[in-house]
């Protein structure tokens, strides 16, 4: 067997800063500092808002903003202004603007359509600076509720979600936690399960209420299963579970989730 290749290796987690190019950090100043300006309610999510729960540095070349749809087109608009070269990549969930090589994802929920970014997402974010500008990083909470369904192939963010309940030592909302996540909880609770296995010694970071709520009532469906429940593999990974739908005919409900999503926002918009 030949030996792996490490040339697309997954660097190392390190709290070690991460030095961005010059160019970089004033593009990123501008673009905040904009959208600022503009009253624009956005909060930064990604790599700036994992550092600052859990102080793991990433290298990134995205900034990650997450807005309501409404805002995310006015905020596309405002940086075609400037000289941004704009794009709505996918009106479910992502906008994006470029420039010099450098990028800004304007992001309005999941890929999947399960969660979307809300007011209240920008109301309750946690005040930071960002390279210089006061700001507002997303918060715990709402950072967890958005990494459940990135548990693909090819990127994996429960560890991030992992490193977000150890860093915080657990002092969340978690009532907050199971209302962004919903009829969803099945994925939160298979993150929670990675957590324990991971910081075993660190179990009571979780409250033992929501141990024992969510274990009860999986337990309780796994004793009495719903014959005629939909599958929902596709939610978790369209490309790996693809064969399911084409070729086994189960249930597409990634589509049934986007078709909504996409009737919600049309309703949305269309509203004067």
């Amino acid at each position: 067997m030949s030996e792996p290749t490490h040339e697309h290796a997954v660097p190392e987690t390190s709290s070690g800063p991460i030095e961005l190019p010059e160019e970089q950090q004033a593009l990123f100043r501008e673009i905040l500092e904009l959208l600022e300006e503009k009253a624009i309610s956005f909060v930064v999510a990604g790599a700036f808002a994992l550092r600052e729960h859990t102080g793991i540095c990433r290298d990134t070349k995205d900034l990650d903003l997450f807005l309501t749809p409404a805002n995310a087109a006015l905020a596309l608009q405002h940086l075609q202004e400037k000289g941004f070269e704009c794009e709505v990549c996918d009106p479910v969930w992502l906008f994006k603007a470029h420039r010099d090589g450098f990028f800004v994802d304007l992001i309005t929920g999941m890929s999947n359509a399960t969660i979307s970014v809300e007011d209240s997402w920008i109301e309750l974010a946690k005040p930071a600076s960002v390279h210089g500008v006061q700001t507002r990083v997303l918060a715990a909470e709402e950072l967890v509720a958005s990494k459940i369904f990135v548990e693909r192939r090819e990127r994996f963010d429960g560890v991030d979600i992992a490193h977000v309940i150890y860093g915080t030592r657990g002092k969340l909302d978690w009532e907050r936690v199971m209302r962004r996540v919903g009829e969803h909880w099945e994925m939160l609770l298979w993150a929670l399960v990675l957590f324990r296995y991971c910081y075993p010694a660190q179990t009571h970071y979780v409250p033992k209420e929501v141990w024992r709520e969510m274990l009860s009532r999986y337990c309780d469906m796994v004793s009495r299963p719903d014959p005629d429940a939909k599958f929902r593999g596709s939610l978790v990974d369209d490309k790996q579970f693809a064969i399911d739908i084409n070729e086994w005919g189960l249930e597409n409900l990634i589509q049934e989730y986007r078709d909504r999503r996409l009737k919600s926002i049309a309703a949305t918009e269309s509203t004067p």
